[in-house]
């Protein structure tokens, strides 16, 4: 399960519900959600992000923001109060090494993202009319 989360340009609710319905069109997806504030989109499956930027370039611009695994609840927590002081030099190490594989997997999808679309750039160059003189302009 991963959760991958991505910058749309969306401008209203209508681009919103096109976008959801691109993305579930693909198979293994648990969950989406959209956050028009911060015009995000959560996903959460087991789906390649490749796959569901592909599926999104095709309408709007988009970024992948995080990819990483779902976050799972804890329901033992009770449990482990007790355990919990006598493990936690063990958990900081953990948590290290987890820390790393997620960044170390975050930099594979980003450079297969790369060779996927080599032709995308972040930058966009707009001219105006007084730069193009050329430009064909109605009076």
């Amino acid at each position: 399960m991963k959760k991958v989360v991505l910058k749309l340009d969306l401008h209203d609710d209508k681009a919103k519900q096109k976008a959801m319905k691109t993305v579930s069109t693909l198979s293994g997806i648990n969950s989406i959600a959209m956050d028009m504030k911060d015009k995000k989109l959560t996903v959460v499956g087991d789906v390649d992000p490749v796959d569901i930027v592909g599926k999104l370039r095709k309408g709007w611009h988009t970024e992948i923001l995080t990819v990483g695994p779902a976050k799972e609840e804890k329901k033992d927590e009770k449990k482990d109060e007790g355990k919990k002081d006598e493990g936690k030099k063990d958990d900081k190490k953990d948590d290290d090494k987890k820390k790393q594989d997620t960044d170390k997997q975050i930099k594979e999808l980003v450079e297969a993202y790369k060779a996927y679309n080599p032709h995308h750039t972040k930058f966009y160059y707009v001219q105006s009319i007084e730069e193009n003189p050329n430009a064909c302009v109605i009076c």
